[in-house]
């Protein structure tokens, strides 16, 4: 297998394969590891029952195996994405999926909740790092504005479909075999995209390594982002105005501002200030938010309502989800890349939140006696079709303004909008839908009304997120895209 050394679009320095075959055999690893990543977000959920009762956990520690995660996996995504851009990001992608498939085996294999617990931190560290730099390996791959979104499409159904996956996978090791499985599957994967990165996918060294790290910008951003999913992750046990929830929350705030004027001052930024005034970098970031926080609604809500109300198993649940896979990976896989190439960014990304916020209506009706093919169905169809198409042109917004030696931090920083959107967002939305539920029971509602009504009530308001999102792309992003010192790509948009 032959390659050549040339600068590729994003910048970087990279050996790019003189074959088609090669890039997209690349594509395939980095998506295989970032999906690794994705999985562990969602495959615990299942299981959580099981690894109670098999370690001891109390109900209230038990949520630590899966805050801890996205505790450090929130809080890293930033450094993580600007040590691939000093560092290397082959470099930095190998040292994210080794970190998480030595974690996945202490996770697989532990005994204690202690070790369990530290183990799922380390694992949200490796997987933040893997996270924020195979987006930017898969934009140095290919080059072409044809094949780039067709890419982004692959990425972008491993995104969007990575979770509902991991609810399948998680019932069927969890019923199959027992609760240290949904961790130790992790480990063939991980040590197969470990050896296929270093055969496969190009290695090299960016144009901008060895620059300087700022430690304390890296310190401030990073404490601040792990306070404030700390305090999100916890607000609805503690209460959203107890006295812990609101110091933590302005201890986040104060470090933000801090870690701002220093960017502001320093030689060498770990956050260029100047990205943010890119247009489409920002307005991707902000859909990127709003759009998180709506999915998160359908995801987690809409599990909870199969569950509670309807009574599914966790495997019958992964099963409902198997028509919205199948959706998303059509649109995902090949309709989405013709689309942008088509039409651009904003009409895309526009239309596809504009009909993911109608799915969510939908849902927003759904009954106590519900069925899955008139009440549950419809709505994920809808929903897999608005995420299908939204997902990629969001993804290519983001990256679309970014200078060459700034892409892994443009990396991060968009999955840090992803990440603290669906936090904030599932925060906000199962508190309103809490809050919902004890109103109805207060006024005379059965349990299980009740129930449904708080679950009505967080989906109009993802609903609202979504729409939200149409409006603001539709609005904001430019209809044509070149990087900085590159030249226009040929997509373009209907006027």
């Amino acid at each position: 297998m032959s390659f050549r050394a040339s600068r590729c679009p994003t910048g970087m320095t990279e050996e790019v394969g003189t074959d088609r075959r090669t890039r997209w055999l690349a594509l395939i690893v980095l998506c295989l590891g970032d999906l690794m990543i994705v999985l562990d977000t969602t495959i615990v959920n299942v299981a959580l029952p099981s690894i109670r009762s098999n370690l001891g956990f109390s109900q209230t520690s038990l949520a630590w195996v899966v805050n801890a995660y996205l505790l450090t996996f929130g809080g890293f995504l930033l450094l993580g994405g600007r040590l691939g851009d000093l560092y290397g990001h082959r470099r930095m992608f190998l040292a994210g999926v080794a970190l998480f498939t030595f974690a996945s085996i202490a996770c697989g294999l532990s005994t204690t909740k202690g070790l369990l617990i530290g183990a799922r931190a380390v694992q949200g560290v490796g997987g933040a790092v893997v996270s924020a730099v195979a987006l930017s390996l898969i934009m140095a791959l290919f080059a072409e504005p044809g094949d780039r979104a067709k890419a982004m499409g692959v990425f972008g159904f491993v995104l969007a479909g990575g979770g509902s996956i991991g609810v399948l996978l998680g019932g069927v090791l969890t019923d199959v075999l027992n609760w240290h499985w949904i961790f130790l599957v992790n480990v063939p994967i991980g040590v197969a995209v470990y050896f296929l990165t270093l055969r496969i996918v190009p290695g090299g060294r960016d144009a901008t390594a060895g620059g300087r790290l700022d430690v304390a910008g890296a310190v401030m951003v990073t404490g601040s982002l792990m306070l404030a999913v700390y305090a999100i992750v916890n607000g609805n046990q503690s209460g959203w105005g107890s006295a812990q929830t609101i110091g933590l929350l302005t201890a986040a705030a104060v470090l933000l501002v801090l870690f701002v004027v220093r960017e502001s001052r320093v030689e060498s930024p770990l956050v260029p200030l100047r990205l943010f005034r890119l247009r489409n970098v920002a307005t991707a970031n902000v859909v990127g938010v709003l759009w998180a926080a709506a999915m998160f609604a359908w995801f987690f809500l809409s599990a909870l309502y199969l569950q509670q109300v309807l009574g599914y198993s966790p495997l019958e649940v992964g099963l409902a989800f198997l028509p919205a896979n199948i959706i998303m990976g059509a649109f995902s896989l090949g309709l989405s890349a013709k689309i942008v190439m088509r039409f651009g960014f904003r009409i895309p990304l526009a239309v596809g939140l504009a009909i993911a916020a109608a799915g969510l209506l939908l849902f927003a009706r759904a009954p106590v006696g519900g069925q899955f093919t008139v009440d549950v169905l419809p709505s994920m169809v809808l929903l897999a079709i608005g995420a299908g198409l939204a997902f990629n042109p969001v993804l290519l917004a983001a990256m679309s303004d970014v200078a060459p030696q700034e892409s892994g931090l443009a990396s991060g920083v968009v999955n840090t909008a992803f990440m603290m959107g669906g936090a904030v967002g599932l925060a906000a939305l199962a508190s309103l839908a809490a809050s919902r539920t004890d109103s109805l029971e207060a006024s005379g509602h059965s349990q299980l009304d009740a129930l449904v009504g708080g679950y009505h009530a967080a989906f109009m308001a993802g609903a609202l997120f979504a729409l939200a999102g149409a409006a603001i792309g539709g609005t904001f992003l430019r209809t044509r895209v070149a990087a900085p010192g590159h030249e226009l790509e040929p997509i373009t948009e209907a006027a």
